[in-house]
């Protein structure tokens, strides 16, 4: 991503209703995994480390960032040891193996995005889980996904294809950004009919509107260990290694 978006993130993601609740949704999905303080759990991608404390509450974390902003960033404002480097090829550095690999919103922006999932194969112990979130349905790709450097956005089943060529077995996958799902459509129709270098909402919004989006988006916290949400802006999956199966 250009430098000046990272530094928009380091400045919004403790308070941006988007960044906020995400972190609460995701918290909610590890607190099912059975980690203790002693797993290690590896984010790659960290940014300027929005996520970091919040996932220094299940083990001992440790994180890797291409960007050499957020990674000062994040090491200085979180205290985790964050390494350079990038998915597929540039994490030759990481030899340890982890109970959790994270790939928050990533996935999208690595042209060889089934490399990059044989690549966080290999660092995961047996028994240990990769959790992946990306952006979803082709069909949403705009002006902020240009101005973010994705390649693509991702449906459920081709999430499912792309973990199959790396042989990851799924435990857990599914949708969620589900009850802002419709607006969020609404301000993608309008993007497309009224081009702009920026989308809408891509600067964080009033205080009191920024609540509310809030408000009404952490609501999926409760829900996303209850049911499968229909559809939704983004994807998570949980994977694991197949067992029997290692290069």
């Amino acid at each position: 991503m250009d430098p000046l978006i990272y530094q928009k993130m380091a400045h919004e993601q403790e308070t941006h209703w988007w960044f906020k609740a995400r972190r609460e949704i995701i918290s909610s999905v590890v607190a099912t995994m059975g980690l203790t303080k002693n797993s290690r759990i590896l984010e790659i991608g960290c940014g300027p480390g929005g996520s970091l404390k919040m996932l220094e509450k299940f083990g001992r974390i440790e994180a890797v960032e291409k960007d050499d902003f957020s990674r000062a960033y994040a090491q200085y404002s979180t205290g985790v040891k964050v390494v350079k480097g990038s998915l597929p090829d540039d994490i030759a550095n990481i030899e340890k193996k982890f109970d959790l690999v994270c790939l928050f919103d990533v996935l999208e922006h690595i042209e060889q995005d089934i490399q990059a999932l044989v690549a966080v194969r290999k660092l995961l112990k047996d028994n240990g889980c990769a959790l992946i979130t990306v952006p979803a349905y082709q069909w949403l790709y705009g002006q902020h996904d240009k101005c973010h450097h994705h390649f693509r956005r991702y449906s459920k089943l081709a999430l499912l294809e792309k973990s199959k060529y790396a042989i990851l077995f799924t435990k857990r996958i599914g949708y969620f950004n589900c009850l802002l799902f419709p607006f969020l459509v609404v301000i993608r129709i309008i993007n497309k009919i009224f081009p702009a270098k920026e989308s809408i909402g891509s600067d964080q919004p009033s205080w009191l509107i920024n609540k509310i989006l809030y408000g009404i988006f952490r609501i999926e916290k409760y829900l996303i260990n209850k049911t499968n949400l229909p559809f939704g802006s983004s994807v998570f999956a949980v994977f694991q290694i197949e067992q029997g199966e290692r290069f």
